[in-house]
């Protein structure tokens, strides 16, 4: 039964990795960083490692997508309130 829940979380983790590194959108990939975090903790606790499973929930879960979320809409502000082409980085127009 052990072997089988050991294989299962494995299988898990390895299909989140593997949607993180295909899904292209940054705002979903935060998401799917979230969830693969949430399914590395519940790996670590298979493997009797409490402790490295609340700290990969706080981090893995919680903490990096949340700062990627925060990044991402702070880029796409900036991008807003500076279009490409308007020739000098946003800081006025071109004699």
């Amino acid at each position: 039964m052990a072997d089988a829940l050991v294989a299962l979380a494995l299988l898990l983790v390895a299909a989140a990795a593997t949607a993180a590194v295909l899904v292209r959108d940054p705002q979903r990939q935060a998401l799917v960083l979230a969830v693969l975090g949430l399914l590395l903790a519940v790996l670590f606790t298979v493997f009797q490692a409490p402790d490295v499973a609340l700290s990969q929930v706080a981090v893995g879960s919680a903490l990096t997508p949340l700062l990627i979320l925060l990044s991402v809409r702070k880029v796409r502000r900036r991008a807003e309130r500076n279009p490409p082409g308007d020739g000098g980085g946003g800081r006025g127009r071109r004699p």
